[in-house]
């Protein structure tokens, strides 16, 4: 199986990409549990709450997974929660950082801060986008995670991404 993981900043289109390569490789895309977590928690959050989202990311991944998809798409992962602890409360759970090692094959790609910002009651960041983006590249460079920069409009960043997971599933399957 190939997880593939749609990264990057607040409102860089991660959900509405990942709806489009579910449709097109016809299976479901594991969706981002902050949203929920975010919403039960009347918004607001504090550093406890940060292996709780983890969990119930992998969670998401882990039921995903059991139904056999592939490519796995995942509208985020642990490294957006390893991203944003740092970020909001100055720290990093070693927990993270032990489910990350754990994590199968991927491929990354990292949507680009290139589309319309749009307030949802969860972002918070839209003069920040650029600082949050380079986060997540810096992120990735230190871990020596490779990723692929998906920019453009929605169509150009659909056919960008099928032809680097096809590209990824075929060198697989030799």
């Amino acid at each position: 199986m190939l997880r593939v993981v749609l990264t990057g900043s607040e409102c860089t289109g991660k959900s509405t990409l990942a709806s489009k390569l579910a449709e097109h490789y016809k299976v479901e895309f594991v969706p981002e549990y902050l949203r929920e977590y975010f919403v039960m928690k009347n918004g607001i959050l504090t550093v406890d709450d940060v292996i709780p989202i983890a969990q119930g990311q992998l969670l998401y991944e882990k039921e995903a997974a059991g139904k056999g998809f592939n490519p796995l798409i995942c509208d985020t992962d642990i490294i957006s929660s390893i991203v944003y602890a740092k970020h909001y409360f100055g720290v990093c759970p070693d927990w993270l950082e032990d489910r990350l090692k754990e994590l199968q094959r991927s491929i990354y790609l990292l949507c680009d801060i290139d589309v319309q910002w749009q307030a949802d009651g969860q972002r918070d960041m839209p003069e920040e986008r650029d600082y949050m983006q380079n986060l997540f590249i810096s992120e990735l460079e230190s871990r020596n995670i490779p990723f692929q920069l998906i920019s453009g409009s929605l169509t150009q960043r659909t056919v960008k991404s099928i032809k680097l997971i096809d590209r990824t599933l075929a060198a697989s399957a030799k």
